[in-house]
Parts: C-alpha cells; structure tokens; sequence
C-alpha cells in the first residue's frame, strides 16, 4: 500500500534583527516600520502560507559592552504588530513569540484571546524561556532559573494559560432580546491556580475565542523541548539542515507523541530554512555564496567566534586561523542577551568540531563561520527548490518550513511567484484556504485541549 501524499506547510518568518539579513542590499527596507509588517504578511497570504512568524526580544543584546550591531534598529512590541496585522490580512496564521519566564499567564492569555477574537481565529503563541540574568534585570524576577527550572516554570505557565482559555465555556452569557437582559452564569470566567510558581484566583476578563485557545509553537532542540513540544505544542520550529538529520529529529519528536495521548498528526514539524533563487541552479550557487558572505562580514564572523570563545578576539584576522587557546568558561559575559546570540551547552566540544572541521577544509574563521552558522538553505532554480521541499517533506524529514528571506521586506514575493506555483502543480500545497482558523490551516483542528489541559 502506498504512503499518502503529504501536503507542505509553509511560514513566513519575519527576520528582523539577525544575520539572515542582507542590510546592504538596496531592497532592503525598515523592520520597525508597519508598512514592512505589511507587505511581508500580505505577500505570505497572497501565497497561501499557513502563518506569519514574529520573534521578539525583550533586550537590546550587547557584546564587549556596546549594543549589538543587528539591535541598533530596535524591537518593536509582538501583540501590537500582530494585532495591526489582523486588521490587513483575512486568512494568515499569526504567529508571536512570548516568554513564559518574565511574564504572567493571565496577561499573555488575555493577549492571546484578544488576538484570536480581533483576527478570527488565527492566533498562536511560541512559548519560549530565558535564563540570562541580563534580559531578567527589565524585570522584576531576573535571570533566577536554571534550564530544568525554566522549562518547569514553561510547563506551567502554559498549563495555567489554558486553564485560563478554558475559563469561559461559550455560552456562559447570552442576550434575552425580548426582556432586554443578560443571561448570566455566576461561574463564567472563574479560576484558580496555586502551585510553586503562580498563586492566582479570580476571573478571566475575555470570552472564549474562535479556536479555544492559540495554537501553540515550541522552539527548541534540546531534550526538554524536545519533550515540551511532544507534549504541549502544535507545530515546532526546528534547525535541522540534512535530511537525515531531519528525519532523526522527526522520529524521535513524533516518538514522543503517544504516551501524552497525542497522535504524529497533532504536531507540525517546521525547520527554519533560506532560499536563494536563480534561473539556473549554477546561477543561484553564484548567487548564494555572495548574499552568505554579505551576511557574515569578517566583523561579524569575529563577533559570532567571540560568542562561543566568551572572549575577545577582535584582535584576530577574520582571513586567518582560529585561535589556538580553549573558550573561556564561566559566566557568559562578552555577548549578553539570548535573542540570537547563541549560547552554547558544551563550548570545548563545539571548538572541537570546529577545529576539526576548519583543519579538514582549511577554513579560516570568516569561511568557518558562514559554514556553520547557516539555516537550511534551499538554493537553485525555482524547479529544483520545490523538488527538494517537497522531497523532504514526502521523506519525514519535517512537515514544512518556516522561511526567512535574506532581503526585508520584499523578499518573499520571489517565492511565492515562482516556487509556490510549481508546489500547487504537484498537488502538495493548497490552491485556496480551506479553512478559516489557523487550526485548519494546519490540520490540528480537534485537539481535545481539556484533556491536555489537565495533565
């Protein structure tokens, strides 16, 4: 018997702030400015994407005392750009990322449930953690929780944000048009939550919203959000770059999946992934290896190997070796910040790869770093990027991508012109949407939210 055909999902990430992004580039426009907001979004549904991804950061990062370069821009409020584009999008998932360490579950889901009347069902939340003590000191808390905490503290914040969603039934009030009153249940919007991390009661201020509650995003390669996923998400957004190890990552997520009572359909696999797109597939080698190296300046080449080194090493030829010492361990003190700066759980092991692998190239640190610190990348003509999604995607290397593209906030449309077309040919993406919530889009419509709720 053979295996069905898999339909593609597809995102749209919204860069903003990272080294996926050509700033030279004379397309480039403002990733502060709503109209970019805008055109990346409308492009995205235009093409039928199943949602469109916002990261945020809740700290300008800095390294060797100085702001980060790719932060001088700014990071504007997710739930204010979001809720901007409900208003100027019909169909489009919209994605945000929301930290469940510096925040309270009744606020964000207050957001959530707002975002999901306002947009008609199409909200969904990536739950992420932080642990730095520098993005902790905006708040009150700090950085306090180590990796095994933070998920703990995750784990419940979202088991308290569904309750929260679960709240309010559907039909607690309901307008008697003839006596001019409402009908009222005395319980609507009742709740109460005490364990170790939250010691709240009260009544939550917003109707249930068209899906129930968000759909939830995971982002995370480690074992515990490898677990997370499996047991609370619907979609993940994942880094691998090989098929195999994609289909290894697959196998062992949807692994998961069974003894949380969930099927491998309940969770949607999403690697992050660039595209690079020419007439011919030589042209678009040409043309990617000049858009990577106008991504990794040797400046930033230095900054990126200072990050795992936790030194400086600005006095090192980019053109040159790497550095013959050890990184320094400890308390991460030259890039601070978590959003993009990578944060690395074994920093002598990973030189080790790194030296083996700049040795068996001859790579110097700019040429290592451009290797190493790239996305799954999707480069050749628009034939031969739909034949390789569509084959990992057929493979159970992952369900979907969610792309970024190198130029903001134009850069979609060559896609979604010309790739997304050659898909729709294949029978392996949508035409038309079939469905109006986010949950349609995706096809995990029909979790039974009160039972996950109560685990």
């Amino acid at each position: 018997m053979s295996k069905p055909v898999k339909q593609v999902h597809l995102a749209a990430h919204f860069p903003g702030v990272n080294n996926t992004t050509v700033w030279s580039d004379p397309r480039a426009g403002s990733h502060i400015e709503f109209s970019s907001f805008v055109k990346l979004a409308q492009t995205a549904e235009r093409a039928k994407f199943d949602l469109f991804f916002l990261a945020e950061g809740l700290r300008l990062r800095e390294q060797g005392g100085l702001i980060y370069d790719l932060d001088v821009v700014g990071r504007p409020d997710t739930f204010t750009v979001l809720a901007g584009l409900a208003a100027v999008t019909e169909r489009l998932g919209l994605a945000g990322t929301i930290n469940s360490t510096f925040n309270e579950p009744f606020d964000v889901a207050r957001q959530f449930a707002s975002l999901d009347h306002l947009s008609a069902g199409r909200a969904a939340w990536n739950v992420v953690t932080s642990w730095d003590a520098f993005t902790g000191e905006n708040f009150r808390r700090g950085g306090f929780l180590p990796q095994d905490q933070r998920y703990a503290r995750a784990k419940t914040f979202l088991k308290t944000a569904w309750e929260l969603f679960d709240s309010w039934r559907g039909d607690e009030i309901a307008a008697d048009r003839e006596s001019g009153v409402y009908l009222r249940d005395d319980n609507a919007g009742a709740f109460a939550h005490h364990d170790e991390h939250f010691d709240i009661e009260g009544r939550f201020s917003v109707p249930r919203s068209p899906q129930g509650r968000p759909v939830i995003l995971q982002a995370g390669d480690s074992d515990e959000g490898r677990e997370f996923a499996a047991e609370a998400a619907d979609a993940i957004f994942a880094g691998q770059r090989t098929l195999e190890a994609g289909q290894e990552f697959y196998r062992d997520v949807k692994g998961r999946l069974a003894k949380y009572g969930r099927t491998p359909e309940q969770l949607v696999i999403l690697p992050a992934a660039t595209f690079v797109l020419a007439d011919t597939d030589a042209d678009a080698q040409e043309r990617a290896d000049v858009i990577r190296h106008q991504q990794v300046s040797g400046q930033t080449a230095i900054k990126l190997l200072e990050q795992l080194w936790n030194a400086d090493l600005s006095s090192f030829d980019p053109d040159g070796p790497l550095p013959d010492f050890d990184p320094v361990l400890g308390e991460h003190t030259v890039a601070r910040g978590r959003a993009s700066v990578r944060m690395h759980r074994d920093p002598l092991a990973i030189a080790r790869q790194w030296r083996e692998l700049a040795e068996e190239k001859n790579l110097s640190i700019r040429e290592l770093i451009i290797q190493v610190t790239g996305r799954q990348s999707f480069i050749g003509s628009p034939e031969t990027v739909a034949a390789r999604i569509n084959e990992l995607v057929q493979a159970d290397a992952a369900d979907g991508f969610i792309l970024a593209p190198h130029v903001t906030p134009g850069g979609l449309d060559e896609f979604a012109d010309k790739v997304v077309p050659l898909l729709q040919e294949r029978g392996v993406f949508r035409t038309e949407y079939e469905g109006t919530t986010l949950r349609e889009h995706l096809g995990v419509d029909g979790i039974d939210g009160v039972d996950r709720a109560a685990r």
